[in-house]
């Protein structure tokens, strides 16, 4: 199960969370990421991961057949089911390392930001529970940040090699959040042997994608 601090985090933070999307100097990057995560899962059947507030269900849901959009955390899902998206949108609230079967099968899927929040433990059970409910040839894109210096400071280091990052909401309130910077050569060391495989390195975030044989 994903941990119950992550979770409760970003329950606190749903209201906020969308403030991201209007920093002034990221919006070069964000403009690639809004063309270019449609286009990719144009004409499938999506299963989302971490939707959030839906910001990137909407999105897809432009170009995608329909979308199965998950998350743990009812608060942020609530700001998400009150978005108009353009192809019949399932909400469910799951858990990412158990994927239930009842979800359905998919020929795409998605995750933004969620990568970061996988502990170096857990990844392959999360591919697992992810991989288990595509089809052969599904197409999977995920996003997250790069490691900018004076950006996206560490706070903390672990002993299996997770960083952590201390993060204030406008309450005051601070949390301890595991928040890990992947390099592009570990990236590919874990995604390109599923199958074809691209990797894309813009400023501020990295964005892959890859095809299931």
């Amino acid at each position: 199960m994903s941990s119950p601090e992550l979770v409760d985090y970003y329950r606190r933070r749903a209201a906020e969370y969308e403030e991201i999307y209007a920093w002034a100097e990221r919006q070069a990057d964000l403009d690639v990421l809004r063309e270019a995560i449609p286009a990719a899962l144009a004409g499938r059947e999506v299963l989302e991961v971490a939707c959030g507030t839906g910001y990137w269900t909407e999105r897809i849901s432009r170009t995608a057949k329909r979308i199965v959009a998950t998350d743990l955390a009812p608060e942020p899902m609530a700001i998400a089911r009150a978005k108009t998206c353009r192809c019949p949108v399932q909400w469910r609230i799951a858990d990412a390392y158990a994927l239930d079967a009842s979800l359905g099968s998919f020929d795409g899927a998605f995750a933004g930001f969620w990568w970061s929040h996988v502990p170096r433990p857990r990844r392959a059970l999360f591919l697992q529970s992810l991989h288990a409910r595509l089809r052969p040839g599904a197409r999977v894109v995920m996003f997250d940040n790069r490691c900018v210096e004076g950006v996206q400071p560490v706070d903390e280091r672990d002993a299996e090699g997770n960083t952590y990052q201390r993060r204030r909401l406008r309450d005051g309130s601070e949390t301890r959040v595991l928040k890990n910077f992947p390099t592009e050569e570990e990236l590919a060391a874990t995604f390109s042997g599923f199958g074809e495989y691209a990797y894309r390195a813009l400023r501020y975030y990295w964005l892959i994608d890859y095809r299931l044989p």
